[in-house]
């Protein structure tokens, strides 16, 4: 996996929404958000285009999010607080990128409680 990296100054891009698509055209394996029948290669390239940058903001999203979410059940404040090797095993990270990743959350949940958003834990 790569390493999160903040982006607390950065905007947040907005891409091309990612629509679900019908279980019918998902179960075949040729189909991928309807690319296949776009003939136009310049339409082509943009619509792969957009769909390249939704999926990696969508990734970028997700990262934050475990890492908030490893941050909150290794708090030492939990009763049940999880270790580092203990993340790493549910979420199938190693060792060192499970302490990456808890650092990580804790550094955006200072964020957002700067920000003003209540503490989630």
């Amino acid at each position: 996996m790569a390493e999160p990296t903040p982006r607390r100054n950065e905007p947040r891009l907005r891409p091309a929404p990612l629509l679900f698509e019908p279980a019918e055209a998902a179960a075949d394996p040729e189909h991928f958000f309807d690319l296949e029948s776009i003939e136009d290669p310049q339409a082509l390239l943009d619509r792969a285009t957009e769909l390249t940058l939704a999926f990696r903001a969508a990734t970028d999203r997700a990262v934050e999010f475990q890492a908030m979410a490893a941050a909150q059940l290794a708090d030492p404040r939990r009763f049940d607080r999880l270790t580092p090797a203990e993340i790493a095993e549910r979420a199938e990270w190693t060792e060192d990128y499970a302490k990456k990743m808890v650092e990580f959350g804790r550094e955006l949940l200072r964020g957002a409680d700067a920000e003003g958003y209540a503490d989630p834990v």
